[in-house]
């Protein structure tokens, strides 16, 4: 077997020469420049010094100033609007100090650590935490920048009631305050305001504080900072799950308008429209109606979008007018003639015609 012979460390070295060409034919070897190095010349891998370059910038065209200069508009271009990663290396009276990798370290104000109400900032920051900060505004004449957690957790709340209302979401909120108008409760951390008309129940709005409302939207508008809520929808789409058009229900008049009565059948409203209590022709509900009349009424439309449900007494008159002559005839045959006016609507349906309203029965 041969053995091939290892080149010595002198040969080394001079394999790993530079050559320097001279011109295209002749090629020379150039030992005058080469360095040696010592054991004590090479530095062990976990030496600092190791890691230190020593560079000498007076030949390099410029100052040390003007090199921190030009680094310093590379490494920190922070804008307002920015959001930027931060970590939290100090929590004060007044805000909390973070490190966002600027020149001097960004504020946070007390003001801006949350949308929700907080006792201090240790209730949502801790030391060396880490996470997302929303920039403020450009520089002050410290060099400082001001950041804030609670306009990111803002527009991530209006993404998220904008997507509620889209899915047609029912919520539940606690309703914090009261006024003139109706009831104030927060929805991810947003305000937003009950109407007095979007109420349902039969409490004092006073005695609504603290409660729990099931809830649906109305309105979402961030421009105009404007969130509007029912409690009526929400009771009412509940309670249409179990309701359907035809069925008899028994309600109480909570109010008399010159277009036709409230009805409350179980908690909801339903509108019993002017045209919808006799075939006759009345000039006024109140002349048949009273409030707290208890009576029978036939369901004859449910409107989920808009929260509304429609009755009739009209289509429950066995004969024309009865009514106005004769109410309890009419409360006492009211299964007899909403199943006939289920029959009608069956028959409707299965030769694909659309169902006539109750005002054509």
């Amino acid at each position: 077997m041969s053995e091939t012979t290892s080149p010595t460390a002198p040969e080394l070295d001079d394999n790993k020469q530079s050559t320097e060409v001279i011109d295209s034919n002749s090629i020379e070897s150039d030992t005058s420049n080469e360095e040696s190095f010592t054991a004590e010349d090479i530095p062990s891998a976990d030496d600092p010094t190791s890691r230190v370059k020593k560079y000498d910038f007076d030949g390099a065209g410029f100052s040390l100033e003007e090199f921190d200069s030009l680094l310093g508009k590379y490494d920190y271009n922070f804008k307002p609007g920015d959001i930027v990663n931060g970590t939290v290396f100090a929590l004060e009276t007044k805000g909390a100090m973070i490190d966002i990798g600027a020149k001097t370290a960004a504020f946070m104000p007390m003001q801006e650590v949350s949308i929700n109400r907080v006792e201090g900032l240790s209730d949502v920051l801790q030391p060396s935490e880490i996470r997302q900060f929303f920039i403020m505004s450009e520089e002050n004449e410290d060099g400082q920048l001001s950041l804030s957690i609670r306009r990111i957790e803002y527009q991530r709340a209006w993404e998220r009631v904008r997507q509620l209302q889209k899915e047609d979401a029912t919520i539940y909120s606690e309703v914090f305050a009261t006024n003139r108008g109706g009831a104030l409760v927060r929805v991810e951390g947003l305000r937003g305001f009950i109407p007095g008309s979007h109420i349902s129940t039969r409490k004092a709005k006073e005695e609504l504080v603290a409660e729990y409302l099931p809830l649906k939207f109305l309105e979402v508008d961030e421009e105009r900072n404007r969130l509007v809520l029912s409690h009526r929808r929400a009771l009412v789409e509940r309670k249409m799950n179990r309701l359907e058009v035809g069925e008899v229900v028994v309600g109480a008049v909570r109010g008399i308008k010159p277009y036709g009565a409230f009805i409350d059948i179980g908690g909801v409203s339903g509108l019993l429209h002017i045209s919808e209590i006799s075939h006759e022709h009345i000039e006024t509900p109140h002349s048949v109606l009273n409030v707290n009349d208890q009576m029978k009424v036939m369901i004859i439309d449910l409107d989920a979008e808009r929260g509304r449900i429609s009755l009739s007494t009209k289509a429950l008159e066995p004969e024309p007018g009865d009514m106005l002559t004769d109410p309890q005839k009419v409360f006492d045959k009211a299964e007899e003639m909403a199943a006939k006016y289920k029959e009608m609507l069956l028959e409707q349906a299965e030769e694909g015609e659309n169902p006539i309203s109750s005002m054509e029965v």
